[in-house]
């Protein structure tokens, strides 16, 4: 980790309002308490008000804000290619969001780093994706979100139409094709559907409950223990 995001690191576990010693600090950073130590005391020299001393504790008092962060070449990079995905192969709501978002983080940077947005050579060109498939996603995301059980019709790749009830857990990205990541009632077991081959996708009102064994985690590990580590 570099300091720079350790010194941050800092500053938001102190931002919480508890009191936490710099054993506690250096065990989440993973760092000495004499790195923690010398880190609280830079701190303090740039103005940052924190109270506390050696053996006791440290705490934040309330009020304080951190400046702008900057972004360094690679991130934005990142950033912009990241957000150009979005807006080509997202839904709706997410690419308008997305295209919110890069015009906040330009307005923050300085006329240097703004360039390198402008410059950033990575391109997504937008996918086949009708606007009633990139609703959908909105809407799944949003299921999601809500925990809320959702309902659809869905005809496989053999052409069989079924009804399903399911529990929207994750929305994975193909590179050609999204599918929610679901737990299905009638199966009671993991599935996955292409958004593309499902019809009439509503909430039933109703929520459920998370719960270890149908949770994303437990199906990502079902997934690896039949088709190796993924990424």
């Amino acid at each position: 980790m570099r300091r720079a995001d350790r010194l941050f690191q800092i500053v938001q576990f102190l931002r919480s309002g508890r009191l936490l010693t710099a054993a506690k600090l250096a065990e989440r950073l993973e760092v000495s308490e004499r790195t923690i130590y010398r880190d609280i005391a830079d701190l303090q020299s740039t103005g940052v008000p924190i109270d506390g001393a050696a053996g006791i504790g440290y705490i934040m008092r309330h009020g304080f804000d951190l400046p702008p962060l900057m972004f360094t070449r690679d991130e934005i990079v990142a950033l912009v290619a990241g957000i150009r995905m979005v807006k080509s192969w997202g839904g709706i709501s997410m690419a308008r969001a997305a295209a919110e978002a890069l015009v906040k983080i330009e307005l923050v940077l300085p006329d240097a780093e703004r360039a390198r947005v402008a410059d950033a050579r990575i391109f997504a060109p937008p996918m086949d994706l009708t606007d009633d498939v990139r609703e959908l996603i909105d809407r799944v995301e949003k299921a999601i979100s809500d925990r809320s059980i959702v309902r659809f019709g869905y005809v496989d790749q053999h052409g069989q139409q079924t009804e399903r009830r399911v529990h929207p857990l994750g929305l994975w990205f193909w590179g050609k094709v999204w599918t929610l990541v679901s737990w299905c009632e009638a199966r009671e077991n993991f599935r996955m559907f292409r958004l593309d081959r499902t019809t009439g996708l509503t909430a039933t009102g109703e929520q459920f409950q998370p719960a270890a064994e149908r949770s994303l985690a437990a199906c990502l590990r079902q997934y690896e223990a039949r088709f190796g580590p993924q990424g």
